[in-house]
């Protein structure tokens, strides 16, 4: 049966288990946007999520015909997939979107990155393909995320009837930086990402940065920028005498679901546990992926330089600092990983008193024991270099139970709409940070109070099923 709202994401609702009885079993994928994405497609009729099976097991319920309702796993190759993913969507994508390249030594495209662009071009390939197919007639169709950059270019020359959205979640690369890639693969990432009828990206930074990319391309591909003067300042590129508007959709958080996640028995005992390491202390919580573009190195030098400069908060503070590890299978990651271990374990010798540990760091994936670091949050560090959205800056001030003074970078996207109630930090600058961490402990608490209430009511101005609601709105 055709569908008329379907959603392409690289990581679907569901993953499968395998046991050695050869028995699939499903499982629902986490997180906030999931949540929210599969909320809103169950209100679409006809709602169909087309995903990429990301293990053998995925791999095997394709095989075996096995399928939910609403959801449909493409079983790309293995080798395709692998390059697709881990040499070019985050191995070259990320890095540019994030301005993270090491300049005198990377990025260096050769003919092995030229073959692993031939599979980027495949993998998105194969989800205009089922996307072609399975859509009825003039259906809408929003695209998820960098991994599926070529996507509405494909699927427009396939299927020239739907209305198709695109919305990247991580920021866009400056021009300058976005010039770093090869001629060609810039000029086809905007044949792609044009090709749909609405882009759409978390802040307006991001959009414009996104613009004058397109801007910027070669004259023969007619791409210019408009600026629209309607209440909604709405902005459009139009490229080969089609219009592309350009929107801004800050997703948010859904209060009353994080709420009740974040109160269920196994989140009462890890905050038990980390009340009893912590030991009446404040605390400065921050809940990051291993991530480099998180900056969890700069933030664990400006608490020690808090530590030093300030040698009051000795023995009064505690640092929870949980880093999920990301991306294992890159080495320049799992580097850095052990680079966050090694720092925590040096301010701890540096530091620490019998009765004292400065910072607790948890190197591993615990949704509840984060849960409960947020509750129990009188600081939220939240300082990347450059990020998308970073819903955690928006999460914390939900669920903290006395209130959370928020330490916010420039460089989140969070920045754009939380910057007023909170206390703001170049993400480069370690003693602005440390110097930030010693007001927000020394904030009075009816200030303190006040600031998280109006960055709690933010925070949930849009959450993820009326985000998602809000670019069909616009596709149609």
């Amino acid at each position: 049966m055709a569908s008329q709202v379907l959603v392409a994401a690289n990581r679907g609702p569901l993953s499968y288990a395998l046991d050695a009885e050869g028995t699939l079993s499903a499982r629902r994928g986490g997180g906030g946007l999931v949540s929210g994405l599969s909320a809103a497609l169950a209100q679409q009729p006809e709602a169909l999520w087309i995903c990429a099976a990301l293990s053998e097991a995925d791999r095997e319920a394709v095989r075996r015909g096995v399928a939910e309702p609403g959801v449909r796993m493409l079983d790309i190759d293995p080798a395709v997939y692998d390059d697709a993913y881990n040499s070019i969507a985050n191995s070259v994508l990320w890095f540019t979107h994030h301005h993270l390249y090491d300049i005198p030594r990377e990025p260096v495209f050769d003919a092995a990155f030229h073959r692993a662009w031939e599979s980027y071009i495949a993998y998105n390939r194969a989800f205009a393909e089922a996307l072609a197919e399975e859509a009825g007639p003039g259906a809408r169709v929003l695209v998820q995320d960098y991994h599926l950059a070529l996507v509405p270019g494909m699927l427009r020359l396939l299927r020239p009837d739907l209305l198709i959205a695109h919305f990247t979640h991580t920021p866009w690369a400056s021009p300058d930086y976005l010039r770093v890639l090869p001629t060609h693969v810039r000029e086809e990432l905007a044949w792609g990402m044009l090709g749909a009828d609405l882009v759409g990206f978390h802040t307006g930074t991001w959009a414009g940065a996104f613009l004058a990319s397109m801007a910027e391309m070669d004259d023969r591909y007619g791409v210019v920028t408009v600026d629209g003067d309607d209440i909604d300042h709405r902005r459009y590129a139009v490229w080969s005498r089609r219009t592309t508007a350009v929107r801004v959709f800050p997703l948010g958080v859904d209060g009353d679901e994080l709420r009740a996640l974040a109160h269920r028995p196994e989140v009462n005992d890890k905050l038990a546990a980390l009340r009893a390491e912590v030991a009446g202390r404040k605390t400065i919580v921050r809940v990051d992926r291993t991530e480099l573009s998180k900056n969890i190195l700069r933030g664990l030098l400006a608490y020690r330089e808090l530590l030093t400069t300030r040698p009051e908060w000795r023995g009064r503070v505690v640092h929870l600092a949980s880093a999920y590890p990301s991306r294992q299978d890159l080495a320049v990651y799992r580097a850095y990983t052990e680079s966050v271990r090694e720092l925590a374990a040096e301010i701890n010798t540096e530091f620490a008193t019998p009765d004292w540990q400065p910072v607790i760091v948890s190197v591993e994936d615990d949704f509840a024991r984060s849960l409960a670091a947020y509750r129990l949050a009188d600081v939220a560090l939240v300082n990347p270099v450059r990020d998308g959205m970073n819903l955690v800056a928006k999460e914390i001030p939900v669920v903290s139970e006395a209130g959370c003074v928020l330490v916010l970078s420039s460089g989140a996207g969070a920045y754009e709409e939380l910057h007023s109630d909170a206390l703001t930090v170049n993400p480069y600058d370690v003693t602005e940070t440390a110097s930030a961490l010693h007001a927000a402990l020394s904030m009075p608490d009816g200030e303190r109070a006040e600031r998280t209430k109006r960055l709690a009511a933010t925070a949930t101005a849009l959450p993820p099923a009326s985000w998602l609601t809000a670019q069909l709105t616009a596709l149609a």
